[in-house]
């Protein structure tokens, strides 16, 4: 068994040999931007973690981790141009550098690129990888449509289980199917392949929980974002949602005005409040919730516990990370 940094070199090795063409210059240096600013590859090895629960590791678990991790990149291209962000990593965004055409059709050519890879695996169950991994990426943009619906609503009109539902599709699919892929990959038992897809997308909800603390409570230098980003766009988020749960008349009222005023101080005065209503203790404990029916699949996985070992390393790095 590997661990968590290991399997990270490893993948990194093999992936960073591979390159988009040199011409047209401006499309496949905007595709080549966003591989090159960094990014935690934890889907890819969420795939080689999946493969090495049940078998030796193998070369297809590569190969799917590599159309994992592209995938995972061309949707954040998109995103970050439907939601207007000019940071990503610390850096400036695709479409922020090379405009919104350029960022389009890189993000258009990294998924035909996607197909390509995933048309080279060798394994008797390619077509079941292909089916699941068409599953999610649907799933991703469905996600993503319901995230932008929400967009248009007032936070008292988004339900919380509608919430939960929507960072389900749109973050935790692709982290649970990264599993699952690695299963099967590995010839993990249906039963086996069910309880690793819960486990990630639990994992993902949870991962989900900390992302929005950290844009609001965390180190800007460390997370790589603008502190309070989606305070500033308003964006719909765990924290918010819930504190139009908790907060009284006053601190709600309070609330709506910042959304609508956008002053200079909006992030320092709206993270005062969701401390005053107590948001950011419900969001450890809620993480907390997530990760616990996360570890409970895990458990149910009919393999030693020494092999998930691992998988318990990178679930604690995931949600105690502060970048």
């Amino acid at each position: 068994m590997h661990s968590f940094k290991e399997l990270i070199a490893q993948f990194s090795q093999q992936f960073d040999q591979w390159h988009f063409p040199e011409e047209p210059k401006r499309l496949y240096n905007a595709a080549s931007h966003i591989l090159q600013i960094g990014g935690k590859r934890i889907r890819p090895v969420l795939c080689l973690m999946g493969n090495e629960l049940f078998d030796e590791l193998h070369q297809d678990a590569f190969q799917v981790g590599n159309a994992v991790e592209l995938f995972h990149n061309f949707t954040l291209i998109h995103d970050d141009i439907m939601d207007k962000a000019p940071i990503r990593r610390g850096h400036q965004t695709v479409h922020t550098v090379y405009g919104d055409p350029a960022a389009i059709l890189a993000g258009d050519v990294m998924l035909i690129n996607v197909y390509e890879m995933l048309n080279k695996v060798q394994s008797r169950y390619k077509q079941r990888i292909i089916t699941v991994f068409n599953k999610a990426a649907i799933e991703v943009c469905e996600g993503q449509q319901i995230d932008m619906d929400f967009e248009q609503m007032e936070p008292e009109q988004v339900q919380y289980d509608d919430y939960v539902r929507m960072i389900g599709l749109k973050t935790s699919v692709l982290l649970a199917a990264s599993l699952q892929l690695g299963a099967i990959i590995g010839g993990g038992s249906e039963g086996n392949q069910e309880h690793m897809y819960a486990f990630g997308k639990n994992i993902g909800i949870a991962f989900q929980i900390q992302d929005d603390f950290l844009d609001a409570f965390g180190d800007p230098d460390k997370f790589g974002k603008q502190q309070g980003g989606d305070i500033l766009v308003n964006k719909k988020t765990f924290l918010l949602l819930k504190a139009f749960e908790l907060c009284n008349a006053a601190q709600k009222a309070e609330l709506k005005k910042l959304m609508d005023t956008h002053p200079d101080d909006k992030v320092a005065r709206v993270l005062d409040l969701f401390r005053s209503c107590k948001v950011d203790a419900w969001a450890e404990k809620e993480k907390e919730r997530f990760q616990q029916q996360a570890f409970a699949h895990l458990e149910d996985i009919a393999v030693l516990s020494a092999r998930k070992k691992p998988l318990m390393e990178l679930a604690d790095f995931l949600l105690n990370r502060q970048q």
